[in-house]
């Protein structure tokens, strides 16, 4: 029977799940059902379920998708992909509708401006519904996440429902626990400090790789919260977005400290600043740490975003991140590793140490030692560099003179 023909209020759930499963050959019942009747701007009635579990095979994106589209009870089209956006490919159901002749071709099903005005009702009807969902039940709202959310995060380019999409996106924050935890961008917004201006975002493979980023040190120590994107596709998708409720998204390595200058430090700040002659050496210290570099870097400057981390790589090119410019990289087939900028924070305990040696002999060999190391290691935790051999023998080296050292201060007799 023509189900969708009927008032969904005579219609038990017990019925959408057997006519569910007759449709889909799945074992388990959806996890919601909409059943519409629309009169304008066409007409059309319609049964759509979202399922428990994604059908995705190796994380590719489904190309065998769609509604069935029906003209009056007739089936014209079994999967009609014209009828549903990509995003929404894990929607499966039923378009009956009256307007369409029962003899149309495939292409003239294609162009119909009818058909465009189905699909526009219909992307807007399953947006408006999975709304609802995280607004009323937001447990059941992140099982639909985990298993439909890679596919639904395509929705970027929907500049016609951005507002809608934005709403539902989710991600993994600093505030969670864990990697499970999921956040909206309203929640990020009600936790803003207040003068806060932007929504921060931070890039990596994983939740691990993120808390390590040195570019976090400035945000972790002002309390601020930066939402964590695993997946390749989601910078995209929040540089498509650009703006929620009038905040724009930025990339956390894009912000300039000193816009956070007027937040309080959450952590203690350390108080032994160099002095005015240090500063000078510190300024000789970069320019030659900078001649020693050459070409590798665009400058060598002070850092003002790290705490705990001697020195980071920042990209010039604010409009793309470290983690964005990789991807293109890997797109292009480009293995060459892309000029940055370090920066060096002046009051690690190292590069205290280290401006001693220089303002004693600027021409001492561990001068350049600590300068290839502290830029190879940034290289390292920025994910450039490709071959670690030259930075673990240094590492041994130093290991090595810092075991003599050590053993020597602390006046170790070897055993008789």
């Amino acid at each position: 029977p023509a189900l969708w023909k009927e008032s969904k209020f005579n219609i038990t759930q017990e019925q959408y799940t057997e006519f569910y499963k007759f449709l889909t050959y799945d074992s388990e019942a959806p996890l919601e059902t909409i059943h519409t009747a629309v009169d304008a701007p066409v007409q059309f009635n319609s049964i759509l379920f979202i399922p428990q579990k994604s059908t995705l095979v190796f994380e590719s994106m489904p190309t065998d998708y769609g509604v069935d589209l029906y003209v009056n009870r007739v089936l014209i089209q079994h999967k009609n992909q014209d009828l549903i956006p990509q995003y929404l490919s894990f929607v499966s159901g039923v378009v009956d509708t009256e307007d369409l002749p029962l003899n149309l071709s495939r292409q003239a099903i294609q162009e119909s401006a009818l058909i465009n005005k189905i699909r526009t009702t219909i992307t807007k009807q399953v947006l408006s519904q999975l709304d609802k969902m995280a607004t009323k039940d937001p447990e059941r709202y992140a099982t639909f996440w985990k298993e439909h959310g890679k596919v639904f995060k395509m929705g970027y380019t929907d500049m016609a429902n951005k507002e809608t999409f934005a709403k539902l996106l989710r991600f993994n924050a600093s505030w969670h626990q864990d990697d499970s935890g999921l956040a909206s961008l309203d929640e990020y917004v009600q936790r803003m400090k207040e003068g806060q201006k932007e929504i921060y975002f931070i890039s990596g493979p994983n939740r691990e790789n993120i808390a390590a980023n040195p570019h976090l040190e400035l945000f972790r120590s002002k309390g601020l919260d930066v939402l964590y994107l695993f997946e390749p596709v989601d910078e995209f998708v929040l540089q498509s977005v650009g703006t929620f409720k009038d905040y724009p998204l930025q990339a956390a390595e894009h912000v300039d400290p000193g816009q956070l200058e007027q937040f309080a430090s959450a952590e203690q700040e350390d108080s032994d600043t160099l002095s005015t002659e240090e500063e000078k050496s510190f300024d000789q210290l970069l320019k030659a740490m900078q001649d020693i570099l050459g070409e590798r870097v665009t400058e060598v400057r002070t850092s003002k975003r790290l705490s705990s981390s001697p020195a980071c790589l920042v990209n010039p090119e604010s409009g793309i991140s470290s983690q964005m410019q990789k991807i293109m990289h890997i797109m292009n087939k480009d293995s060459s590793i892309p000029k940055q900028i370090l920066e060096i924070n002046p009051n690690h305990p190292l590069t205290r140490n280290l401006l001693q040696v220089y303002s004693h002999n600027p021409e001492d060999s561990f001068v350049r030692q600590s300068t290839e190391h502290l830029f190879e290691a940034a290289l390292l935790q920025a994910g450039y560099l490709a071959d670690p051999h030259t930075l673990v023998n240094r590492t041994f080296d130093i290991l090595a003179q810092a075991s003599s050292w050590y053993t020597k201060t602390q006046k170790m007799e070897k055993s008789q």
